[in-house]
């Protein structure tokens, strides 16, 4: 089969669906939720709009046909997430984080898991889903061996298990009222044996379980179970919702285990890895969003000049190198989207592509909207202008969903030292040396 770059009629037909959603529904959100000052009140201004998401079908199409859902390939997932972020990144980061609090249940989800998925299923309302993992001591090195481990905990308790502790940064994981969100999977340290490690010994990776807890859950276990400490205001993603709560004492059947201890940390890597394509994919919508602006207002605008600003060379260099990365980050987003499903390889080397995606395509998107700055000079910085907001929104790219410098840049570096490391099996295949 030759090596074709060209979208199919599928992957064509996802992006023109992807960009009227974008343009029509996504884009002006924006106006609405503009009208409140605190950022949690904004994000309750974009429950009509995540609601118009889940009629259209985007959360059905975020969960595996598996499981009972319309998700396509990991490529399609890219198109979508691009055109979302280039016309509205913050309302479209609150529906692409219920995709990734479902990621659990799409890759470890059995039979018995259905009832959790129901309500994502229905096309119906606005149930929010969230993958509940870090916490305000942070968890770049929580599991590395002889660390404390997670410091939300769970203990079996008969036929219940216990959770306490406190989480923050996690997208949704408070709900639209903030009393807890219809699924949330934690992310925590199993201490049914007891709380105290002994460090020279232990891999904090051994206790790490996922567990389910819906909405329902939290009622039942009334008040101060489940609890917001602070809500957090950010510079960029100004509508989104990822705050610092705190569980206390909340009991939860057995049968809400998604992950027992020792297999909930490779699902919880395996969920991060499938979001650093996407993250890729984000990180060049926010590119193109800066090239189209930055081209529009070089064409229109001469800075009392002679010519327009596009005639000048140093505006077009610096415009050019935007289009040049914005592309290059592309191919690596779809590279890796395909690799991740289709190989060669194996998983080792299909993650390292992955990773590559998250960490080049991240740090890419914050030296273009800075180099677009830079281009358009002061008037940049009017808030009437698109670009500080833009800036704004890629700098949380190489620091969420794993930090480049304290977690992705770290696993590239672990599959470089394994044994078996293949630095181009993701591209032509394992090397008859290996």
């Amino acid at each position: 089969m030759p090596i074709d770059f060209h979208l199919g009629s599928k992957e064509g037909a996802t992006r023109t669906a992807a960009a009227s959603f974008a343009n029509n529904v996504l884009k002006p959100a924006r106006a609405e939720y503009l009208k409140y000052e605190q950022h949690h009140e904004r994000f309750q201004a974009t429950r009509p709009t995540y609601a118009a998401a889940v009629q259209g079908g985007l959360l059905k199409g975020q969960i595996s046909p598996a499981h009972g859902g319309t998700g396509g390939t990991l490529i399609e997932a890219a198109i979508l997430v691009e055109e979302c972020y280039s016309a509205e990144p913050s309302a479209a980061l609150t529906i692409f984080a219920t995709g990734l609090g479902l990621t659990p249940l799409n890759i470890a989800g059995k039979p018995g898991h259905a009832e959790f998925l129901a309500p994502f299923l229905s096309g119906e309302d606005a149930p929010l889903a969230s993958l509940v993992f870090s916490e305000p001591g942070g968890v770049a090195n929580a599991l590395e061996k002889g660390a404390p481990g997670l410091q939300t905990t769970a203990r079996r308790d008969g036929d219940e298990w216990v959770i306490n502790g406190e989480k923050m940064w996690a997208t949704n994981c408070a709900g639209w009222d903030f009393r807890g969100c219809d699924l949330a999977c934690i992310v925590c340290r199993d201490v049914t044996d007891g709380e105290t490690l002994q460090p020279e010994r232990s891999d904090p990776k051994d206790r790490v379980m996922i567990i389910l807890v819906t909405r329902a859950d939290l009622d039942r276990n009334g008040a101060g179970a489940f609890e917001v400490v602070r809500h957090i205001s950010m510079p960029g993603h100004t509508s989104v919702s990822g705050p610092h709560v705190r569980y206390t004492n909340v009991r939860v059947p057995a049968k809400n285990v998604l992950c027992p201890p020792s297999q909930g940390a490779q699902v919880v890597f395996a969920s991060f890895d499938a979001s650093a394509v996407l993250v890729g994919a984000m990180s060049v919508g926010l590119m193109r969003a800066a090239f189209d602006a930055a081209l529009g207002f070089a064409r229109r605008d001469s800075r009392n000049g002679a010519v327009p600003l596009l005639e000048r060379q140093a505006f077009a260099d610096l415009l050019s190198n935007v289009k040049m990365q914005t592309e290059a980050s592309r191919a690596l987003t779809w590279k890796a989207a395909h690799a991740m499903e289709n190989g060669p390889g194996d998983y080792s080397a299909r993650r390292e592509l992955a990773l590559a995606a998250k960490v080049y395509c991240s740090d890419a998107a914050v030296k273009a909207c800075m180099d677009i700055i830079n281009a358009v000079g002061v008037t940049a910085y009017d808030l009437s202008q698109p670009f500080s907001e833009l800036l704004n929104t890629a700098l949380a790219l190489p620091i969420f969903d794993g930090g480049n410098v304290g977690i992705r840049r770290r696993h590239l570096q672990q599959l470089m030292l394994l044994p078996s490391y293949d630095p181009w099996a993701a591209t032509y295949g394992p090397s008859e040396s290996n």
